[in-house]
């Protein structure tokens, strides 16, 4: 093995742990995304806080925290989940997403 080639090796490796690392970061975003969205949905539709929660668990990724609070007509869906990952990898994705309540749609103000 040449001396370059003991150089390459580990930059290669380092660079492709980074690289699945940054995939997974980014499903694990798209899955957090998605699960604010149902979730959100859910409360719109006026199902249970215990089903809505349920609803966006099932969809966000392991570890995920879910928070679900009502301002005004709204309803309001967050999701946070860490990334796993050594040290300085590791971030706290997070989303948020908002539906108007089936209930209030057709109210006069």
């Amino acid at each position: 093995m040449t001396a370059e080639a003991a150089m390459v090796i580990p930059a290669l490796v380092a660079f492709a742990v980074v690289l699945v690392w940054a995939l997974v970061a980014a499903a694990d975003q798209i899955r957090c995304v998605d699960a604010a969205r149902a979730g959100a949905r859910a409360a719109a539709r006026s199902e249970p806080e215990a089903a809505v929660l349920d609803t966006a668990r099932a969809a966000a990724p392991g570890q995920a925290r879910v928070e679900v609070e009502r301002s005004g007509e709204l309803w309001r869906v967050r999701v946070e989940a860490p990334t796993p990952g050594p040290g300085p990898l590791t971030l706290t994705l997070s989303a948020e997403a908002a539906a108007l309540a089936e209930d209030t749609v057709g109210e006069e103000p």
